[in-house]
């Protein structure tokens, strides 16, 4: 199961520090529980906030990888994973601030315009991320395996090594989508997304009265080779029907920032 932690530092208390620090250590506490993807959404920070945000974000997330990746934990779920950073919307501050990708909205330009722009820099246009892809074919990197001990194993997120690996590739980039449709999802495939985030599957908390899709939506949305994660009003209680539905994964905002992170994790991954 992939796990997608989508940060909002306003849910914190305090003044904007205060906010800010509570959201680096949420980062924290997400990249030492085995959160798989963080998404650094503060959609109201200027860039240059933005960047300086997502450098740190970056940093705190490396530094509790590499603390944790061996852990007695990890290994007893036979893990070989890193958490990835990824910025919403702006590749720009992505690659400034040396993220391991980028989400897109649903308005934003396609996977394939992210993936020509990288292809064009080249290599030495990336700067070296801390995690890496195994290699294979683009659908054996979307595609997640499953360990002997029966927990996602997910080779394509393997703990990058620059001395192993060298800088990170346009390949290695991740490529999320934010879809609402079957439609979407099939067009986030076509154009090389890495994965899909389909939303809302629940009505949210902070949107009563907006239309939710449903799990027969999402079902049908899941029949696609890239993973689809299920965002909106997920719980707990209801995170399993998202996965009976096909879902790869959960991606939510408020199950992660609201309790105990590690908790969290380990009852998701017990689905």
């Amino acid at each position: 199961m992939i796990l997608y932690y989508i940060t909002d530092r306003t849910q914190f208390p305090g003044d904007e520090r205060e906010r800010r620090r509570a959201l680096l250590d949420k980062i924290g506490e997400a990249a030492r529980a085995g959160v798989d993807f963080i998404q650094l959404r503060e959609k109201d920070l200027s860039t240059r906030e933005l960047e300086t945000v997502a450098r740190e974000a970056v940093s705190v997330v490396r530094s509790a990888v590499r603390s944790s990746v061996h852990s007695s934990a990890l290994r007893t779920e036979n893990w070989e994973l890193g958490t990835r950073l990824l910025i919403n919307s702006r590749m720009d501050v992505a690659l400034a601030a040396g993220a391991d990708g980028v989400h897109l909205r649903a308005d934003d330009v396609g996977p394939h315009e992210v993936r020509r722009m990288l292809e064009v820099a080249g290599p030495q246009g990336l700067k070296p991320g801390f995690l890496s892809t195994a290699g294979g074919t683009a659908e054996s990197r979307a595609l997640p395996e499953t360990s002997e001990a029966g927990g996602p194993r997910a080779s394509w997120l393997r703990v990058y090594r620059p001395d192993e690996c060298g800088p990170m590739s346009a390949a290695d980039f991740v490529v999320a989508v934010s879809c609402h449709t079957k439609a979407d999802v099939l067009r986030a495939e076509a154009e090389g997304a890495t994965f899909a985030v389909f939303a809302p599957v629940f009505e949210k908390r902070d949107r009563p009265g907006t239309p939710p899709a449903g799990l027969a939506a999402l079902r049908d949305a899941c029949q696609v080779k890239i993973p689809v994660l299920a965002l909106g009003g997920v719980t707990l209680e209801n995170a399993a029907s998202c996965i009976q539905a096909g879902a790869a994964g959960i991606a939510a905002i408020r199950l992660f920032q609201e309790n105990r992170i590690e908790d969290v994790v380990r009852v998701l991954r017990q689905i």
